[in-house]
């Protein structure tokens, strides 16, 4: 998810190709607690270009309770790289989508920077034939690296795609990590957009420890009706029918690609 703002404290970019409401810290926190979520990951969002301070802010607020992935251009020193790892960045994010931050030219070298810190890249599509075009460079980075929204692959694309094979293939490299998030966008039907469980139940199956998810509040950029927040969590049984699979894609794999502390068992009175 992210934060925006406030803006008379965090300006927003003026190189940014959208401008966002205020969706700050405290607005994130009453969502939490209606939706019963312990932890969160903040993606720094694109409306701020490379100034993180809001995202910073944010984890400063909360360093148990959130991790973040920042929006930096290559070439950031070590000593400005290791202050944002103490403050809780854990993955830095490039994108095709919005402007003013690091487009796909900043991958090999973000790449090695971010094996400096154990730090993993976000790569966010436009379309889903993108990843074609840096599939080499994925297999051949060190770095562990997300595909955003399940990589922008639609539903009318489907599993025989080009691109969502190129994500198994990936998946196979034990480097790769899969998010599904703002499947909204990519269905080509009204809520509870089942024509995108096939791509879904695949990759679940294929690697189920390396998926995570994202409700991607405040669904900045939005083309569709505004999602509930609500609805998309109710979502999640259907998308992980085993309570097996809840627990790992929502808990085990985030705690282990963010550095989460461990959640101790719950006490179960006898």
């Amino acid at each position: 998810m992210h934060v925006f703002g406030p803006s008379d404290r965090f300006p927003f970019s003026t190189e940014r190709s959208y401008t966002p409401e205020d969706c700050t810290f405290e607005d994130l926190n009453a969502l939490h607690a209606v939706l019963g979520i312990d932890r969160a990951v903040i993606v720094h969002g694109g409306a701020h270009g490379t100034d993180n301070r809001a995202t910073l802010d944010a984890l400063g607020r909360d360093p148990v309770r959130l991790r973040g992935v920042a929006v930096i251009p290559s070439g950031l020193s070590f000593a400005e790289r290791e202050n944002m790892h103490v403050s809780g960045i854990r993955g830095c994010r490039m994108s095709t989508v919005v402007a003013g931050g690091a487009s796909f030219d900043h991958l090999p070298r973000l790449a090695a920077e971010a094996d400096e810190f154990g730090w993993h890249l976000v790569l966010h599509f436009h379309r889903a034939a993108e990843l074609l075009d840096v599939e080499n460079e994925l297999v051949a980075c060190r770095a562990d690296f997300v595909l955003d929204h399940l990589a922008r692959i639609t539903a009318l694309e489907g599993t025989g795609s080009a691109p969502f094979q190129a994500v198994l293939r990936l998946l196979d490299t034990d480097r790769c990590w899969v998010k599904l998030a703002s499947l909204y966008r990519l269905s080509a039907e009204p809520y509870p957009h089942r024509d995108m469980l096939p791509l879904i139940h695949k990759v679940a199956t294929h690697r189920p420890d390396r998926i995570i998810w994202g409700s991607n509040w405040p669904h900045p950029i939005c083309p569709v009706a505004m999602p509930d927040d609500g609805d998309l969590v109710d979502l999640i049984p259907m998308w992980l029918p085993e309570v097996a699979q809840q627990q790992q894609v929502l808990v085990d794999n985030p705690a282990r690609l963010y550095g989460f502390e461990a959640i101790a068992e719950p006490h179960h009175a006898s």
